[in-house]
């Protein structure tokens, strides 16, 4: 058994219509790219913004007839602006094995490994943070996420108190406690992510020292290390409401930087905050500090 795809490039403005057309046809999924390598960076929250030019992709099943399928297409979107049909067949194969064999494990630092669930670990003493993707953002491949990792194996952690805001995976809180941090405080906007916090913190036996905060919610002890790993935006907004949470030496790590946003952040945190160099991954940044 395989599987037909059929691919539309059209504007923004009919997308949707072109997505209804697959699902009328009896498309099994329907996919969206970006056609022209146009980043969309920073939507406000509730809003989903679409690529001005997007590739259009529709699954069926290896039953359905591809020529009809695109006459039928063709057809019905003559009065569109929508253009390059594109028709390929693709071969059945074990799904879950082929993503097996792309996520292998990663090492940040000296100690720290991101191991997935169906490996064993390379090093058996090492620090090891079992994670598989999920719905939540943060599996350790993204750069800004990387640049996390490595600053906190980086730190002495023993006995400290860590508050991830917008947790995401719950990777940076975890990878946190595994490194000796005795609680983490987690928050994000995202009601899946703290799922997956909760879920992911379990999993490697430190769901007890996990502490869920609402959003708004303030730390209800002292910390000593924050990091946040979200968006340029966010973070410049919420920069006096991080100096109110970070006493006096308190460790601050900031990411989901793109390298040209550095300076803006930089600007905003330097009244509450003694920075350190920041750090560059592929266009990425990382801004770390302390409370003064």
């Amino acid at each position: 058994m395989g599987w037909h795809q059929i691919k539309v490039q059209c504007s923004a403005e009919r997308t949707e219509f072109v997505e209804n057309q697959f699902l009328g046809l009896g498309a099994v999924s329907v996919m969206l790219q970006d056609a022209a390598d146009q980043p969309l960076l920073e939507p406000k929250p509730g809003e989903t913004p679409l690529w001005d030019q997007s590739i259009v992709t529709g699954i069926f099943e290896s039953g359905a007839e591809p020529l009809a399928l695109q006459a039928e297409l063709a057809l019905r979107l003559h009065h569109s602006e929508a253009h390059t049909l594109l028709c390929e067949y693709l071969p059945d194969q074990d799904w879950e094995r082929a993503w097996m064999d792309h996520y292998q494990p990663m090492q940040f630092g000296q100690r720290l490994w991101i191991v997935p669930s169906h490996l064993e670990p390379p090093v058996a003493d090492a620090v090891n943070l079992r994670l598989d993707p999920g719905l939540a953002f943060g599996t350790g491949t993204h750069p800004t996420t990387a640049l996390c990792l490595r600053w906190l194996e980086g730190q002495s952690l023993e006995g400290q108190t860590v508050l991830d805001f917008g947790c995401g995976s719950g990777i940076l809180a975890i990878a946190a406690l595994l490194l000796g941090a005795e609680r983490a405080d987690i928050t994000d906007i995202d009601p899946q992510a703290i799922q997956a916090s909760q879920s992911n913190a379990d999993i490697n036996g430190v769901h007890h020292k996990i502490n869920e905060l609402a959003t708004g919610q303030a730390p209800q002890q002292a910390i000593d290390v924050l990091v946040a790993n979200i968006l340029a935006g966010p973070l410049i907004e919420l920069a006096p409401q991080f100096a109110e949470y970070a006493p006096k030496g308190c460790r601050l790590a900031l990411s989901g930087l793109l390298k040209e946003q550095v300076p803006a952040i930089v600007e905003r945190y330097a009244q509450w905050f003694e920075l350190s160099e920041p750090e560059y991954e592929d266009g990425w940044a990382l801004v770390t500090g302390q409370r003064r």
